[in-house]
């Protein structure tokens, strides 16, 4: 159940795949050499592996826990914590203004797979905190900022996001959370917000909660809905007047608390407004683009960690003998054809989510260092990508963690061997901050016409290009896979012209297998370019090998699921009629 970090892996898919080299050699983050990359990799990847992956397993078994409104985190979380943020991890993307390092996002996603594939319940306190601090920094006023930035961006304090509620759920229409002004410029906040992860804990002196409320007579919908930041601790130093009323009981990530938090018991919450009054849910927004690209990042972590699990045990265990095997005693299950699918299922799956999330976090950084059309260009590209970054990759996170398990076979289903683990802690990320399915919609209702089409027509030419590339090659196998890449574009394009034709129910409903096809030729695709760039790398591109000739066709079924599937969904023929 150890964790090593995959740092080479890593460096190399930020260099050489999706553009940090290049953009250094045109003369962006000029200061940030492949050296001290591969040397803050090294430093994270050290950290991640010897102090907070042995959490992990432990953590699970013990949980949170609550009692007298007081959050109890497993043994060894906070000190963990208090000694990751000193040594500057929380910052390391943060503005430099409020003690962060200013380091590109990229960087941050990179060390966000390591924390998270040590430990998902440990990492998921500082997801959000990251997140609570680009919000401020982009929204909140100059006050607000000098009085809580750099103790959120050093890690001193953490923050969370309250958005739903019981009666909400993705839904934020049906907030009712309430926020009176005071007269003094604050306001009380009243209301009841769940799922609200590490809303309660004793790592840090000061949680500041960013919370979504509704003024009197404001609008209805979410054009209604405001944002407040809301501390447990004022800056006098007394408690706020919000409460952990409980801690949810969930199928994994048993030592990060999901809180039910209450605001306003005691005559209200004092809060803050961010931005502007009912503009609530752009503010959030920025908060939430950021998480959903965190998350799909726990996908390739939680990834990586089961496909590492997996290889050692299939490397230990041995069940009968493999074709060609000599001498008289079992083969290591690794030996046999199934087993081997299933690895490099997991492996490939997994570099191909990878390289759609750091190619999303370069984009964000390319639209952050650049202007005018060009960081126009980059931002569209970044909105592109992230609910498939989200979407795809937590996606894989599930069904890697599940083969996972499969290879371990009965032994897997028994919680002792910590496969079962990560399947549990995997299945949450389809669900939260955007469901896999809204994701999904949100490709195709929002981001495909970004431009009038013409941010995905860029994109997809970009993939055409590697196909170009691969296909020109000299090596006969790379131009194979440039070929077989090809046909998979085309899928992917004719689904995209497609999609924009039909009506909006029609386009909903075939949204998801959309999103997958999408998935699979942007993920061969950034294979496919490590081959390129490194051809006599056999293990690389064995990887792009198998996924383009594997996994790849599926695009091909999932073309034809977007051109007919729809019907059948849209008209179930009373198949969904209740009872």
């Amino acid at each position: 159940m150890t964790y090593r970090a995959p740092v080479a892996d890593i460096a190399f898919t930020l260099e050489e795949v999706v553009g940090l080299g290049a953009a250094r050699e045109a003369g962006h983050f000029a200061d940030l050499s492949a050296d001290l990359v591969a040397a803050i990799l090294e430093e994270a990847g050290k950290f991640a592996s010897e102090e907070i992956a042995p959490l992990n397993h432990p953590g699970d078994k013990q949980g949170a826990r609550l009692a007298d409104g007081k959050v109890t985190l497993p043994a060894g979380f906070a000190e963990t914590y208090r000694a990751w943020a000193e040594a500057g991890w929380n910052g390391l993307a943060g503005p430099e203004e409020f003690g962060g390092q200013g380091l590109p996002v990229m960087l941050q996603v990179a060390t966000h797979e390591m924390w998270n594939a040590a430990s998902m319940a440990f990492s998921l306190g500082p997801l959000l905190t990251i997140g609570a601090v680009e919000a401020l920094h982009k929204h909140a006023s100059d006050e607000l900022k000098e009085r809580y930035l750099e103790k959120l961006v050093t890690g001193a304090w953490t923050g969370t996001m309250n958005l739903t509620e019981p009666q909400a759920g993705s839904d934020l229409n049906a907030l009712v959370a309430k926020a009176e002004p005071a007269g003094d410029g604050t306001y009380r906040i009243f209301g009841t917000k769940i799922f609200i992860t590490y809303g309660e804990h004793e790592m840090t002196d000061n949680i500041v909660h960013l919370v979504l409320a509704r003024l009197p007579d404001a609008p209805a919908g979410t054009r209604g809905i405001s944002l407040f930041l809301v501390p447990k601790f004022l800056p006098d130093g007394s408690r706020n007047d919000v409460v952990c009323a409980g801690i949810e009981h969930k199928l994994g990530i048993h030592g990060s608390p999901t809180c039910t938090m209450i605001y306003g018991d005691k005559g209200g919450a004092i809060g803050w407004l961010i931005g502007e009054e009912n503009r609530g849910l752009n503010c959030m927004f920025t908060m939430m683009n950021n998480a959903r690209l965190a998350v799909g990042i726990q996908g390739v972590a939680i990834a990586e960690r089961a496909f590492q699990q997996a290889l050692g045990y299939a490397h230990e265990r041995r069940q009968g003998r493999a074709p060609g095997a000599a001498g008289p005693s079992m083969s290591p299950i690794v030996e046999h054809a199934d087993v081997r699918r299933n690895l490099m299922t997991m492996a490939a799956m997994t570099a191909a989510a990878r390289g759609i999330c750091y190619a999303c976090a370069h984009a964000i950084d390319m639209a952050r260092v650049t202007d005018g059309e060009e960081a126009k260009f980059w931002q569209e590209r970044a909105n592109l990508l992230t609910p498939i970054a989200k979407g795809f990759s937590t996606d894989i996170g599930v069904e890697v963690a599940s083969l996972g398990v499969q290879v371990h076979g009965g032994m897997g289903f028994i919680e002792e061997t910590g496969a079962a683990q990560h399947y549990r802690d995997a299945r949450i990320s389809p669900i939260y901050e955007g469901t896999n399915g809204i994701q999904a919609i949100d490709l195709v209702a929002r981001k495909l016409p970004q431009s009038g089409g013409e941010a995905v027509a860029a994109y997809i030419a970009s993939l055409h290009d590697v196909a170009s590339a691969a296909e020109a090659s000299e090596d006969a196998d790379i131009a194979r896979l440039g070929r077989r890449l090809e046909a998979a574009i085309d899928d992917l394009s004719a689904a995209t012209d497609h999609l924009a034709g039909p009506g909006a129910e029609d386009a909903l409903a075939s949204a998801a297998p959309y999103l997958r096809l999408f998935g699979l030729a942007a993920g061969a695709a950034y294979l496919v370019r490590g081959a390129l760039a490194a051809p006599d790398d056999r293990r690389r591109r064995q990887t792009a090998r198998f996924f383009v000739d594997n996994l790849l066709p599926a695009t091909s079924a999932l073309w034809v699921a977007v051109l007919d599937g729809a019907d059948a969904v849209v008209d179930d023929g009373g198949v969904l009629a209740g009872a």
